[in-house]
């Protein structure tokens, strides 16, 4: 069997439908190579998927060039805008240019003012990845992301510094313990502002609900109660995906500043730190993402009357969002 399967216009060459599907899918996503991409090269894969939907592709044309032109079309060129993203907000950008920040979020010893440098800074580079992949079939005012991103920054600032105070004052830590549990703060302030970030993004869905799909993904109507499913669901996935990536390199670096050598030698626990944190990122990222389907199925009786009557299938699907 081929390793590419006959070509697709806009969809996955991978099975959504499990989770080795996604995983596959989402390594392509993140791919850092197709940062690398001439303009040249943008140029030819967007003139061959054009190509392609026009019937006009020139003979000995593979499946494979397909694919990989599309890979770098969705890489670099945003769906709905027509315009290239800027490499730092880009998906293939984000392990990158987000791991010095995720180094920088796990440093040991934290003062108030690099704690609450980090949040900042954080924050706002997952708010310029949001602004710029967002979703712009439908034209949304600037100040709801203006909106998030405040409440996501204020969020993740007080947890981080409230947290870190608690800590310092509590007298019954010794300064390992102290040190230890301090390193793990980031997790709950940036879990946290994920999911205000989401609820201040989107509670207009809970309002005005959002599209369930039949079998062969046609509109049956629009549900409040498939929004609030969406909603908990987003908020979830915020939380659990950086969970490995924030708690892991701690754990893991407890475990290597034991070591005689760091001991010894400790202008290596920076760059030993970074690696720990890059490995983290880059292996941890994409089997996060793979763990929750786009598309979520739910019941028609758990739905408005109003949609159980316009269908006769049992169960309907809607996209939850990231």
């Amino acid at each position: 069997m081929s390793e590419y399967p006959t070509f697709q216009y806009g969809r996955s060459r991978f099975d959504q439908n499990t989770f080795f599907g996604r995983f596959r899918h989402f390594l392509d996503v993140i791919d850092p190579s197709t940062l690398f991409i001439t303009e040249t090269r943008l140029q030819e894969s967007v003139k061959l998927l054009n190509q392609f939907k026009q019937g006009t592709l020139p003979p000995g044309v593979s499946d494979a060039q397909l694919w990989h032109a599309q890979k770098i079309k969705q890489a670099i060129i945003h769906p709905d805008t027509g315009e290239k993203i800027l490499m730092p907000f880009r998906m293939s950008g984000f392990i990158p240019f987000g791991t010095p920040v995720v180094v920088g979020l796990l440093l040991p010893n934290q003062t108030l003012v690099t704690t609450i440098f980090w949040q900042w800074l954080n924050q706002s580079h997952n708010a310029c990845v949001n602004y710029c992949n967002r979703n712009a079939s439908k034209p949304a005012p600037v100040s709801k992301f203006f909106q998030g991103y405040l409440g996501a920054v204020t969020s993740a600032v007080s947890i981080a510094v409230g947290l870190n105070v608690l800590i310092k004052k509590a007298s019954r830590f010794s300064p390992t313990t102290r040190l230890l549990v301090q390193r793990f703060i980031p997790f709950p302030a940036v879990a946290t502002a994920n999911v205000c970030n989401v609820v201040l993004m989107r509670h207009s869905e809970l309002s005005e609900g959002i599209s369930v799909l039949d079998d062969n993904g046609n509109v049956v109507g629009t549900s409040k109660v498939a929004a609030r499913h969406a909603l908990l669901e987003t908020a979830l996935t915020r939380v659990v995906l950086p969970m490995p990536i924030l708690v892991l390199p701690p754990m893991i670096m407890a475990a290597l500043e034991k070591l005689p050598l760091l001991q010894r030698r400790r202008r290596l626990v920076l760059p030993i730190h970074s690696l720990v944190c890059l490995a983290a990122f880059g292996l941890a990222l994409p089997l996060a993402i793979s763990l929750f389907p786009q598309m979520s199925e739910i019941s028609v009786n758990e739905l408005e009357p109003e949609i159980s009557m316009a269908t006769d299938c049992k169960i309907l699907t809607y996209n939850k969002g990231l």
